[in-house]
This record gives structure tokens, C-alpha cells and sequence, in this order.
């Protein structure tokens, strides 16, 4: 029942979106043919003519679309007429196509104040992370670290901790022997090295054959600290330490745990202080156990960049009981929520999300289905909100036979001061659609796969 409320919710965002062009074109008196729920492919479910337009429902319910008579190409109407949506103005052109996406982000904003309204409260974005269990094998340092079943972690090297993700990017980050290495360390790490071996040059090779004397406590690298933007997922985390070569790894492997080091002669002082920089990375975590603040001893992730921990989340909400705070809190709630949209748009266009990890509307009814059930339907209407402002943002990328493709060609129009090729925007706008629909085919395979597999 909760997956099929979230298709009735999705279903209602693409009429939304429809009735958007729809309403903007006759509230300026263009003459509208069809308002189609779904897109023309496949059997036609239901038909009907309400007054001087058909309504029509397909049975391919992924979209919509409103026509106009430029779109038949055998319409009676004459090329000048008034009622063709091509001799309309410019600026009532752009006012029809952006409408759909105006009434989505409308529509994404009084979700999100309803809901603050009706339910008082909004999710703060911010987590309690408690501990689960412990589930690293013995030999690791989390269990002699003093951490605890139920122990809520509140900070990690200094940073306080609002999310599950947060845990994740210091644990990832602060993985034994990963090949990056502090400046500052490997400059102390040459001293200790010249000390212990004052007859060798730094500036070239050491000699074939040349013992090197090596430090015999374990090196420990600084804390990393990461900032706030980065723990909330704001942006993205750069690793700014220096990265070894592929041969200042193999020196590190063999020195590992050694005394001393029998040079072959391929490798400075400076390459041996770099290869003893890169070792463990502390993750100093301090947690609230029964009302009081508890520092433990310092964890070391493994080589993969995992503590061992099962962690459970519980996210903080903010109180919305007037007016001043509905208002506020729904404002930071849209614009924090947009942000993410737009950062992960950016990731997705820039490379950074692989295809097979693309997931449509399947598996937003999916998700969306487990929200409700598992959180109820004021959650569910959350996230319809921010499925709506994508719906917005996608719509509007500047991509032929998106609405954004349409409206650049139009302010291409209206730079250039005269009608742009109609035959050429159709030919474009085709290929595009085209692409669009292998998209979604293989986006609706990645979603029937991961439901196949449970990896959702």
C-alpha cells in the first residue's frame, strides 16, 4: 500500500508538472489540442474531449505532455495564425515552457510548509549515531579503544559528528598505509633518519649496500581534520597530502616493521623518510555514555578504511508550532535539501556517479514506499517535495527535449532577433528524445536489477 501511495504522489507531480504549460497557456489564450498523462507510446488507455481539448492517458505513464497545433503536422490552421504557439511572442513562449517547472518547485515549497504545518516539525538534517555492535575481527585497535555498545559518537578528531557519512569520510580517509602522507612528518621523519645515519647524504642515492638505520617506533600520522562542509556532504572532501610513487610504495612494504633497511641503491634518504611517513592514522573519537563526554584511546582503520562498527542513526527534528518557524525552518529545510539536488547533478555530469548507479522511478517508489512505511506519510511528503524540485532542475538543464532545451532555443531567438530553423530544433529535439528514452530503459534496468539482486 505504501509503494503504491508513492506512485499516486509521483503520478501527481507529472500531472503537476502538465498542468503547469497547460495553465500558463491558456491563461494567455494559446490554443492548447492535448493534455497527455504518460507519453504517446504504446496502447491509449482513455480518451476524452473536454471542451476544445482531448485528454488523453497512456498506458507508458513515465511523463506527460501538453500539444499545441504546431505539433500535428497536418492541423488545418494557417502558418500566420495566432493560435500556433510559434507566431506567439517570445516572452509568452518562455512563460508556457518554464511554467512546468515553476509549478514543480511551487508545488515542492507548500509540500515542505504543509508538512511543517500539519505534522510541526521538519527534519534538521542533523543525526544522533549510536553504536550497534562492534564488528571488526579482535585484532583491531577498536576494541581496545574503550568504545561500547549504545555510546553515541559526538565528535571525531575535534569535528562534531551530525551524520553516519561523516563517521564514514574519517574512517575512509584515515585507511592504514593508503599512500598519502603528511609534509610536515616526512620533514620530522628526515631528521630522525639523519640522526640515525649522520654519514649519509640526503641530496642523491644512497649507495648500494649501505645499511640504513631506521626508527624503531611505529609511525603514527597527524588526525586528519575535515571540515564541516565536507562532513555535511557540501562539498566535496580534497585530500591535500602529498601521494606517493609507485616505487615509494614498494620501499614502504619492504621497510615495514624493519630495524634497518640494506640499500640497492635506488632510493634517497628523502624517499626512505616518504615511505616511512605513510603508517596508521589515529580516528580520536569521544562519545556520550551516560550523560557524560568519554575521549577513548585512538582507532586505526584497516587498509580498506573501515573502523569495524554497525551504527544506528536517529535524526533530529526542529519544532514548527508558529507561524515564524514554519516559515523559517521550511526556507532552510527547501534551500539545504536543493543544494544536495544540485550538488549531485554536478557529481552525476562531471563523471563522478558511474551509469550503473543511475536508479529512476522504480526505485523512488521503492525508496519511497519503505519512507512511508517506515516513517509515515509526512515523510513520504518530504520526500515527494524533493523529488518535485528535481524534477524542476532536470527539466530546466539546458538539454534538447527537456524544457530547458526548449527555452535556451527560445532566448536564442530572441538574441538573435528572428525565428530560429523550426526543421533543425525538431531534427535536434529528436535525437534527443531518443537519447532520453535509451536513458530510461537502462535506468529502468539498473532499478529491476537492484531490486533482483537486494541491493536496495
Amino acid at each position: 500500500m505504501s509503494i503504491i501511495i508513492m506512485i499516486l504522489l509521483l503520478s501527481f507531480l507529472i500531472l503537476v508538472h502538465e498542468a503547469g504549460h497547460f495553465m500558463a497557456a491558456r491563461m494567455l489564450g494559446i490554443k492548447v489540442d492535448k493534455f497527455g498523462f504518460g507519453l504517446p507510446i504504446g496502447p491509449t488507455l482513455w480518451s476524452k474531449k473536454i471542451g476544445d481539448v482531448e485528454v488523453l492517458v497512456h498506458a507508458c505513464l513515465l511523463g506527460g505532455y501538453v500539444a499545441f497545433p504546431d505539433d500535428d503536422k497536418d492541423s488545418d490552421l494557417p502558418l500566420d495564425s495566432k493560435d500556433r504557439f510559434v507566431n506567439r511572442p517570445v516572452w509568452q513562449r518562455m512563460i508556457v515552457i518554464s511554467a512546468g517547472v515553476i509549478a514543480n518547485v511551487i508545488t515542492a515549497i507548500i509540500l515542505v510548509m504543509f508538512t511543517a504545518t500539519v505534522w510541526g516539525k521538519l527534519p534538521s538534517g542533523n543525526y544522533q549515531v549510536f553504536i550497534n555492535n562492534i564488528t571488526a575481527e579482535k585484532t583491531e585497535s577498536v576494541w581496545k579503544s574503550g568504545l561500547q555498545k549504545n555510546d553515541r559518537i559526538i565528535k571525531i578528531n575535534g569535528s562534531e559528528i551530525r551524520s553516519t557519512y561523516a563517521i564514514s569520510l574519517y574512517s575512509k580517509n584515515s585507511a592504514k598505509n593508503d599512500g598519502k602522507i603528511n609534509e610536515n612528518l616526512v620533514s620530522e621523519n628526515l631528521e630522525i633518519l639523519k640522526k640515525l645515519n649522520p654519514s649519509v647524504a640526503t641530496g642523491e642515492a644512497v649507495k648500494k649496500g649501505i645499511k640504513i638505520n631506521l626508527p624503531s617506533d611505529t609511525i603514527i600520522e597527524p588526525p586528519l581534520i575535515i571540515g564541516d562542509e565536507e562532513l555535511k556532504g557540501y562539498a566535496p572532501y580534497k585530500n591535500n597530502e602529498i601521494q606517493l610513487s609507485k616505487e615509494q610504495i614498494k620501499l614502504r612494504d619492504k621497510i615495514h616493521q624493519k630495524k634497518f633497511y640494506i640499500s640497492d641503491g635506488t632510493y634517497t634518504l628523502n624517499d626512505i623518510a616518504c615511505a616511512l611517513s605513510d603508517g596508521l592514522k589515529p580516528v580520536n573519537i569521544t562519545v556520550l555514555r551516560n550523560g557524560k563526554e568519554i575521549n577513548l584511546k585512538p582507532v586505526y582503520p584497516n587498509k580498506d578504511g573501515i573502523i569495524g562498527i554497525a551504527m544506528a542513526a536517529k535524526q533530529d527534528l526542529v519544532t514548527t508550532k508558529n507561524p515564524v518557524a514554519i516559515f523559517k525552518e521550511s526556507c532552510k529545510y527547501i534551500w539545504e535539501q536543493t543544494y544536495m539536488l544540485v550538488y549531485g547533478l554536478w557529481q552525476l555530469f562531471s563523471g563522478k556517479i558511474p551509469v550503473k548507479d543511475l536508479h529512476g522511478i522504480v526505485v523512488i517508489a521503492k525508496i519511497g514506499g519503505d519512507v512511508i512505511q517506515n516513517s509515515g506519510i509526512f515523510s513520504g511528503l518530504l520526500l515527494t517535495a524533493m523529488i518535485s524540485m528535481d524534477l524542476a532542475l532536470v527539466n530546466f538543464l539546458p538539454i534538447p527535449a527537456l524544457d530547458g532545451g526548449h527555452f535556451m532555443f527560445l532566448l536564442i531567438e530572441k538574441l538573435r532577433g528572428r525565428p530560429l530553423d523550426q526543421e533543425n530544433i525538431e531534427k535536434i529535439s529528436n535525437i534527443f528524445f531518443l537519447l532520453l528514452i535509451i536513458l530510461m530503459i537502462l535506468i529502468i534496468f539498473n532499478d529491476v536489477y537492484a531490486l533482483i539482486k537486494h541491493q536496495l
